[in-house]
């Protein structure tokens, strides 16, 4: 469900292109994301220096933002060279753990990256259908899997923050895609349509996102939320 109203401005930015990408295998397992190869390949950081252009050509931290990306090693790598474009300090990167991880493939580690047209196959029949598991530590998720997560992240900025710019750098288009899905309610089972490509740069448009409905449920009484007296 999206949510009534958003605090905070947000810019949605994919890393530029990984050196796995770049050789064209999929690599989700969370073990190697803060590995060298898990960085910006060449390409990446060219892609990535469009993506600071463009934010700073849209004004993102004109007065200040905060960077948040993942921890993996190109997400983190896009957030220092949007940082040193825009005139931000360092201490306003704040790198996020797990909620941004890349989307965990499961078997398709170490595929042809080709193959997440099967995974997007499935998540068009139902946003609870896995991928099919492996025993090399990468997980398994599905794009309900990833929602919590990301709806997680996003729980954790409009608490700390207020009317502040933040920035997500995520090493995947499925962090993204999931996101916006959900924040524009799009079902999620059809968030590939909003696929991000390395290095794009995305503002969330507060006026994309419908106006809370009450449900149907008597249940649920709350018009305004979270003021529900």
């Amino acid at each position: 469900m999206p949510p009534p109203r958003l605090t905070n401005r947000y810019f949605l930015v994919r890393a530029g292109e990984s050196q796995y990408e770049s050789l064209g295998i999929i690599n989700t397992n969370p073990v190697a994301k803060t590995s060298v190869d898990s960085g910006l390949s060449d390409k990446g950081k060219n892609q990535t220096l469009k993506s600071a252009l463009e934010l700073k050509a849209m004004g993102a931290c004109e007065r200040n933002c905060w960077i948040w990306p993942s921890i993996t090693q190109r997400a983190y790598q896009a957030a220092e060279i949007i940082a040193a474009v825009n005139g931000v300090s360092r201490s306003y990167i704040v790198p996020e753990y797990s909620f941004l991880d890349a989307r965990g493939l499961g078997a398709y580690e170490g595929k042809e990256l080709e193959a997440i047209s099967q995974v997007y196959e499935s998540d068009s029949i139902s946003s609870t259908i896995k991928p099919p598991p492996i025993d090399d530590g990468t997980p398994n998720e599905s794009v309900a899997d990833v929602f919590v997560r990301v709806t997680q992240l996003m729980s954790i900025l409009e608490t700390q923050y207020s009317e502040d710019t933040v920035i997500i750098v995520s090493p995947d288009s499925d962090n993204l895609t999931i996101l916006q899905a959900g924040l524009v309610g799009l079902d999620l089972r059809r968030h590939s349509e909003l696929s991000f490509g390395p290095g794009e740069v995305r503002y969330v448009d507060p006026s994309s996102i419908p106006t809370y409905k009450q449900p149907a449920s008597a249940v649920y009484k709350c018009l305004n939320p979270p003021n529900c007296n």
